[in-house]
């Protein structure tokens, strides 16, 4: 009897509200509740005084409420108002907890990250306060949608209604920005990061481009680059009886990982135990050309600048690995992330196998890289760039990307939620990762020394830094407008073999001499055709990080030797 007592009181209370009024309510929800970051930003800002603060804040909540009402009044049918704002509610939910929790904002590399991510990386964040925050914010507000009755309406009313809730949201976004024009151009001239801020436009507008198609691979005709390239390789005399020897470049592409925390960069912790006893020049300030891998590897490989970029053009335009294909050298791509975005697409691309040694459900620790290449060298006779890309230090989850025996630093974080953890815990995990980085890279090295019959090199380049929680950012893909250093500085590590510098007349201490000067992914296409040999008209000798000692080495030896003599392969 209690029971049933409950039940009938429990409906009997149920508000009633038209369509309009329940979305009216729900975009006031949204606004005050899913925007924390947004007036975390709105109220740290100065304003001459307290009561003009608190009167443009209030005014601004007005002007987001209205933005979100004036989509949704045109949409609040009776049929279709409920699954709408239940929708709204649990994306919302979801966008709020990740820009809480890590600092990320919402723009176009986010959101392809976001679908473009593999399982293993969306289990890591799977965790229990997601689950949590979904209840409070996704769920409760949903039982609460469900609750209310809605109010019948003749369809008269309710286009009335739909006009007249149009106006008023005009009305109210006009006002705004008739009465606190200054306070609102100041605003979004000084923080342009509002628009990545909003919620839920911000996610809904990218997310929407994208299903659209306006992110997909172009169906514009593929356009080849540097289809003359040919290698042509000087030597100074006298040049040796014996055959030349072909030449192997091993490419490492780094993930995650930010240059300030390599110890060859001055970083106070030994990250770098093993490289710091080999002859590497590590150079220190090295920018990347985004802060996302999704924006990043297609951009470092892509012979366009940072600054001419154009994330449309890379995906029908050809790369440095298909100019390198084109000049005759073999390339090979090796694959343990999460792809390599369209840039290995016509050359032979090989996955880690997950039953080999170092693999295991949750994929492949890097090491089975160097095992791969291994394998691979056996089938290989001519010149030949091979190039391996990491899961290196990709978060939130740093722990799983090395062995138990490489947890070096400790106490280290065991939880995706990074904002749970301390600051210590976190760096300490990072920072193992990194020295299990360090230990591939000793081991490359130390297994392109035993390949007598090549003249070997190896590069270390990472794709992008990473935040961990300096001023309460995580993880990456921050807009480059606004993203610290930490996402935008990245180890570069070069090492060539005494083969290598006396062929190509290369010296390591003329590299380590330019150690401080200031680079980017810019530099890597055209650093990798100036040191393979490979000549052709979009190669650009400015943009070659090798080029000056090159030269300078050439001239000194040309000039010790009075002749010179020029051998083309």
């Amino acid at each position: 009897m209690l029971f049933s007592n409950l039940i009938r009181f429990v409906a009997a209370s149920r508000p009633v509200l038209t369509p309009l009024q329940l979305s009216w309510s729900v975009a006031f929800l949204l606004a005050l509740l899913y925007n924390t970051p947004l007036w975390h930003l709105v109220l740290s800002l100065d304003y001459g005084s307290t009561g003009h603060k608190w009167l443009f804040a209030g005014a601004f909540v007005l002007f987001i409420v209205a933005v979100i009402q004036c989509a949704l009044s045109a949409l609040s049918w009776p049929l279709l108002v409920r699954p709408l704002l239940i929708a709204l509610l649990l994306s919302a939910a979801l966008a709020n907890y990740f820009m809480e929790s890590y600092g990320i904002l919402f723009d176009k590399s986010m959101i392809q990250n976001m679908f473009e991510t593999d399982p293993a990386e969306v289990a890591d964040l799977l965790a229990m306060p997601l689950w949590l925050h979904l209840a409070w914010k996704g769920v409760l507000p949903t039982l609460l949608v469900l609750w209310v009755r809605l109010k019948p309406q003749s369809l008269g009313r309710l286009i009335a209604g739909q006009s007249i809730s149009l106006l008023t949201c005009l009305v109210l976004i006009g006002s705004n920005a008739a009465l606190l024009y200054k306070d609102y151009s100041s605003l979004f001239r000084n923080h342009r990061e509002i628009r990545n801020l909003a919620i839920p436009s911000s996610y809904l507008y990218y997310t929407g481009r994208y299903f659209s198609g306006a992110y997909s691979a172009s169906t514009h005709p593929f356009e080849p680059v540097g289809e003359d390239a040919i290698r042509r390789v000087a030597q100074v005399r006298p040049v040796s009886s014996a055959p030349a020897r072909p030449d192997l470049l091993v490419l490492v592409v780094g993930e995650t990982a930010r240059s300030m925390n390599f110890g060859l960069n001055g970083y106070t912790r030994p990250t770098t135990p093993e490289l710091s006893h080999k002859p590497v020049v590590s150079f220190r300030n090295v920018e990347s050309c985004g802060t996302s891998t999704a924006v990043s590897l297609p951009c470092m490989f892509s012979l366009m600048t940072r600054q001419s970029y154009d994330e449309d053009s890379v995906t029908y335009q050809g790369n440095v690995l298909d100019i390198l294909q084109q000049a005759g050298l073999t390339v090979e791509w090796i694959e343990n992330s999460s792809g390599c975005k369209g840039v290995c697409d016509r050359i032979k691309t090989l996955s880690l196998p997950s039953q080999q040694e170092h693999c295991g459900t949750e994929g492949c620790f890097d090491m089975e890289l160097l095992n791969e290449l291994e394998r691979q060298l056996e089938g290989v006779d001519d010149s030949a760039v091979i190039v391996l890309h990491q899961m290196g230090s990709h978060g939130p989850a740093y722990y799983k990307r090395v062995p138990e025996t490489f947890e070096y630093f400790t106490p280290i974080c065991r939880d995706s939620q990074l904002q749970l953890c301390s600051r210590e815990s976190i760096t300490n995990a990072y920072d193992n990762s990194l020295r299990y980085t360090d230990h591939l890279l000793a081991r490359v090295i130390d297994l392109l020394q035993e390949q007598s019959r090549f003249n070997t090199a190896m590069v270390y380049l990472s794709d992008h830094g990473e935040s961990l929680g300096e001023n309460n950012l995580y993880l990456h893909g921050m807009p480059w407008l606004f993203a610290p250093d930490e996402q935008k500085q990245v180890p570069l590590i070069v090492w060539l073999s005494d083969s290598f510098q006396q062929r190509y007349q290369l010296s390591a201490e003329c590299l380590q001499a330019q150690r401080e000067r200031e680079l980017s992914h810019d530099n890597l296409p055209h650093s990798l055709l100036g040191l393979m040999s490979v000549r052709t008209e979009v190669y650009n000798a400015e943009l070659d990080l090798f080029a000056g000692c090159r030269e300078a080495n050439q001239a000194r030896v040309v000039h010790s030797s009075g002749s010179s003599a020029e051998a083309e392969i």
